[in-house]
């Protein structure tokens, strides 16, 4: 531990006394991308799947966002691909002999000291299985390292995107107030002159503050989505503004959670293989060094009791249950996108008929106000149409927000949201 504490393990090695290559140790990286190559040499057809994934954040604000909060990620879940590419590279290794002391009381007064030597003749794949369990344990890693990546830029978009929408329908309402005041004054006017009613003023004041209230609620909202969203980024994004494209994710593009469902079943699998070969008998070439030799020894590593055979049972029946999981999951997949990319045509559709609706409030608006500079509509009336407009606007305004956050929860849903090469 002191010797740890002197080389600065978990920091990267940012001060030092002692050269840490004599040790064998070699500093982490961290910002380090996944490697789709095992300790064994094979590749891993899954975390390449990973790697070869790119975003669909096209240049612009958007891709600013995702950059800006991926260079602060903590990066939790790296720790935990570290610790199984470790388990990994140890268990890469079970198949060699293994060499250690044993130490035992042959007396009061005398204590024997000895190196004992194993090495599996035949283990029926209990290594095999724990090489397997370890390689998906990677595997399984890997994909959670995505999740999280792809989960921290989808929350910081999403922030993003929010502010941006409370800001369109803010621009909108501030520039509906110097209308709407124009109003209010020609009313109080009217009344003071005793042409109104005081009502017709109090109608129209009441849809001002109605305005005014909208407007500041706006202003809050994105003021407290950009302060939460520059939380999570590390450089300032005050001018960052607007939208960018995305593109469609692949059409071949595998859902994150199938994925850690195959990872997870390869993984049970690897581990209900070793289970059951524990119940087998197994020969081994142990002995002493330093006494008597090496010699032949047979054992059951786990045992046999009257539970034996419903824990081989058990073991054997891994197989079907993970392929169960596994269709279920690519089953609830496959509803989650469909359900997001219905509710994207609906939203798509919804959009053009905002904007239609935003046109016609407008023209109708624009014939009601004519109309009441000749004398032929009540000031609280054009009012209402001003009104009506005023919300025509600020719905069409924020449905293009709207099918932007449908948008990357899609491409969140396949892992398409952050560079491959950049997790």
């Amino acid at each position: 531990m002191a010797l740890a504490g002197c080389l600065g393990i978990g920091n990267a090695y940012d001060v030092t006394r002692s050269d840490p290559a004599a040790f064998g140790l070699v500093p982490v990286a961290r910002s380090a991308a996944l490697d789709a190559t095992m300790e064994d040499g094979s590749t891993s057809a899954l975390i390449e799947g990973l790697l070869n994934r790119a975003s669909v954040l096209e240049p612009g604000p958007l891709r600013q966002i995702a950059d800006a909060v991926m260079a602060a990620n903590a990066r939790a879940a790296e720790a935990e691909l570290r610790a199984a590419m470790l388990r990994s590279r140890a268990a890469a290794s079970n198949w060699l002999p293994r060499l250690g002391p044993n130490v035992s009381l042959t007396s009061l007064g005398s204590v024997v000291r000895s190196l004992v030597l194993d090495q599996a003749i035949l283990d029926h794949g209990v290594r095999a299985a724990e090489r397997d369990f370890a390689r998906a344990d990677v595997e399984v890693a890997a994909v959670s390292l995505a999740e999280d990546s792809n989960a921290r830029v989808l929350a910081a978009l999403e922030l993003y995107l929010r502010a941006e929408a409370a800001r369109a329908r803010a621009a909108i309402s501030a520039a509906g107030l110097a209308e709407m005041e124009r109003y209010s004054w020609i009313m109080t006017e009217r009344v003071n002159a005793g042409v109104s009613d005081r009502a017709d003023l109090q109608v129209v004041a009441q849809r001002q503050n109605q305005l005014l209230a909208d407007l500041a609620a706006d202003r809050e909202l994105a003021v407290t989505a950009l302060a939460e969203l520059q939380a999570m980024a590390a450089s300032p994004l005050d001018a960052v503004t607007g939208l960018s494209g995305i593109a469609a994710p692949s059409p071949t593009a595998q859902a994150l959670a199938v994925m850690r469902a195959e990872a997870e079943g390869r993984r049970a699998i690897a581990a209900a293989r070793a289970t059951r070969a524990g119940f087998l008998p197994g020969l081994s070439a142990s002995g002493d060094l330093m006494g008597d030799g090496i010699g032949l020894r047979v054992a059951v590593p786990n045992g046999v009791g009257l539970g034996s055979g419903a824990a081989v049972a058990a073991a054997e029946a891994e197989s079907d249950a993970v392929q169960a999981l596994r269709v279920q999951v690519r089953e609830q997949a496959a509803r989650d996108i469909a359900a997001l990319q219905g509710r994207l045509t609906a939203l798509r559709r919804q959009e053009a008929e905002a904007q239609a609706l935003a046109r016609a409030a407008a023209d109708n608006y624009l014939l009601f106000a004519a109309q009441q500079r000749a004398g032929q509509r009540a000031v609280p009336e054009t009012v209402g149409v001003f009104e009506t407009r005023l919300r025509a606007e600020r719905v069409a305004a924020e449905m293009a927000y709207e099918i932007a956050v449908v948008e990357l929860r899609i491409a969140a849903q396949l892992g398409a949201l952050v560079d491959g090469e950049a997790i």
